[in-house]
């Protein structure tokens, strides 16, 4: 997914020792302040935080994926104010008769990983699947070498996660139970500032098809329970002293219902969702004593979309009506058409969302070094009127897609600054009025033989209408592949490259553009033995990731290796 321009984390640090409230995702440059402006679902189930929006990437083993499926941008009815900029749909692989799996992989850093896996069918209609993946990384310093001081450590982490699985796949009928649960600590760059999380999720589905109709349902619930210490700093970084302690529990329960139509020319998809998500901030300041904030959030909608098809041209549209949870009702329309001819495909579409704030952003407070970040509890939910256009040419070996794409956002949520003094500077999230965000990306694939060549470049012109950049959105993005495949040997090497983005919204704190470098090998060995290689940022280039308003330095080049074997 990183090699997707557009798809960006809130800063440019590694998931693997960023703090989780950073890591919402957004796409297409519309910025983000640690949550998501993007939906993410495993197996239909949102896998965003219930309470802020991020996302715990670590929850998920990586090799039990069958596939990823990306829409970057709201141009459907279907989902809720999650999927304001576009939903990224991740889907485990199909249950097999009788399959085991294990690898071990290790690393420069310390970097140790073990993971195993299997699923099993019995009575001819039953499944289970079990996953656990166990991690663990002595890290990097998040501050530049020149700049470090006693106070300075690496930041690291270690978890643990386990997932089970029970399906029913019957001829008309499939029903899957699914318990995920994630255990996770981490050092965050100084020897005060630390965290710690553990959330889990039970989720049923149920899905009855009939000759030309679906009816689906599904429910979750999850509990969470995220530990943070803050602290501040002197100048040359010798003193660092305990600001604030953060216990913030917090637990969410959804479902939904659907029913699909399919007929020889037309679709049809109706149907009905809901979330409720309880949980509060608890800290403790010193000095200062304790503070509690938070609450409950209750949302629900109901939508229905179909599409038509006359020759050559598809056309479709949506609607969506659902609960902003703060008392008012958002609609959500959408629409467009696409036109086939042979190999080109020409498409269109328009579309309305909205985002209403997490909990996390009305009522918790945070501190990332001497940059205080403070909630609101009046925040208004953010909309989005959004335009896109353009063009597919899908050959044999040749695929090409252009897109054109405008975005008018209102009331968007941003770190907004409040005052600089030299050793704190106080932000507080803020609707800044209306925003635009507008650009353009191309994707090229083309293979010949075993060789694939892969190409993707992304401008994104996201400005505020005072005319300040939105920050953590770079304007220029782009990434390259170029893979061989054939037998039992994989081979890639490729680019990704950003150019200067903002830390801030009154973009006085410039991040510089970068480009970085990864190789991969996978080798197939017999009895089911492979042998993989990983190398990221392998000319080992320091990326600037952020300002606390010390420089925060990026993942430096990372290597890892390992043995897997599986029994098919």
């Amino acid at each position: 997914m990183r090699l997707i321009p557009g798809f960006t984390l809130f800063r440019r640090t590694s998931s693997l020792v960023a703090n989780p409230t950073t890591q919402g995702v957004t796409l297409r440059g519309l910025g983000s302040t640690g949550a998501s402006r993007s939906l993410v679902l495993w197996d239909g189930i949102p896998l965003n935080s219930p309470f802020g929006g991020w996302v715990y990437w670590t929850l998920v083993p990586p090799d039990e994926l069958e596939r990823v499926e990306i829409s970057e941008s709201a141009a459907t009815s279907l989902f809720g104010d999650r999927a304001m900029g576009g939903a990224i749909a991740l889907f485990d692989r199909e249950p097999s008769p009788l399959r085991l799996s294990f690898a071990y992989e290790g690393g420069n850093r310390g970097t140790n990983e073990i993971d195993a896996g299997g699923s099993y069918i019995f009575h001819g209609r039953w499944a289970l699947s079990v996953t656990s993946r166990d991690f663990l990384t002595s890290g990097w310093y998040i501050v530049p070498h020149s700049i470090q001081g006693p106070v300075d450590g690496p930041a690291d982490v270690a978890f643990a996660t386990g997932t089970v699985r029970l399906d029913y796949i019957g001829a008309r009928d499939r029903v899957f139970l699914r318990a995920d649960v994630l255990a996770e600590d981490r050092n965050n760059g100084t020897v005060l500032q630390k965290n710690s999380t553990g959330t889990g999720t039970l989720a049923a589905a149920w899905s009855h098809q009939s000759d030309a109709d679906t009816f689906s349902a599904l429910g979750w619930y999850t509990i969470e329970n995220f530990h943070a210490t803050f602290s501040s700093i002197n100048a040359d970084r010798t003193v660092e002293r305990l600001t604030s302690t953060q216990s913030v529990p917090a637990e969410g329960t959804g479902g939904a219902a659907y029913w699909r139509h399919g007929g020889s020319h037309w679709d049809l998809l109706a149907g009905g969702d809901f979330t409720r998500v309880e949980g509060y901030s608890n800290e403790v300041f010193y000095p200062g004593g304790p503070k509690v904030a938070g609450g409950t959030l209750t949302q629900g909608g109901a939508f229905a979309q179909g599409d038509l098809t006359f020759g050559r041209l598809r056309f479709f549209a949506g609607f969506r009506g659902e609960d902003a949870a703060n008392g008012t009702a958002f609609w959500s329309p959408s629409g467009g058409l696409t036109a086939g001819f042979g190999h080109l495909r020409l498409r269109a579409s328009a579309n309305r969302a909205f985002r209403a704030p997490t909990l996390n952003e009305l009522y918790r407070d945070f501190r990332v070094g001497d940059v205080v970040t403070l909630a609101n509890p009046d925040l208004r939910p953010e909309t989005l009127a959004g335009a896109e256009a353009g063009a597919d040419w899908i050959g044999r070996r040749t695929s090409l897609s252009l897109t054109l794409y405008r975005d008018s956002l209102h009331d968007l949520i941003l770190n907004a600054t409040q005052s600089v003094a030299p050793l704190l500077i106080t932000q507080e999230r803020e609707n800044i009025g209306s925003a635009l965000a507008r650009g353009g990306e191309a994707r090229l694939a083309r293979a010949l033989g075993p060789l694939r060549f892969e190409a993707a470049y992304l401008f994104a012109d996201s400005r505020a209408a005072t005319g300040q950049r939105i920050p953590q959105v770079a304007k220029q993005q782009g990434s390259a592949q170029l893979l061989y495949h054939r037998g039992p040997t994989l081979l890639a090497v490729g680019m990704r490259a950003s150019g200067l983005q903002f830390e801030d919204n009154l973009n006085d704190y410039l991040l510089p553009g970068y480009a970085v470098w990864h190789f991969t090998a996978r080798q197939a060995l017999p009895r089911g033995f492979a042998l993989n290689l990983q190398v990221e940022n392998a000319f080992n280039r320091v990326i600037v990731a952020g300002y606390s308003p010390t420089p925060l330095v990026g993942a430096p080049r990372l290597v890892r290796a390992g043995l897997r074997w599986t029994l098919p």
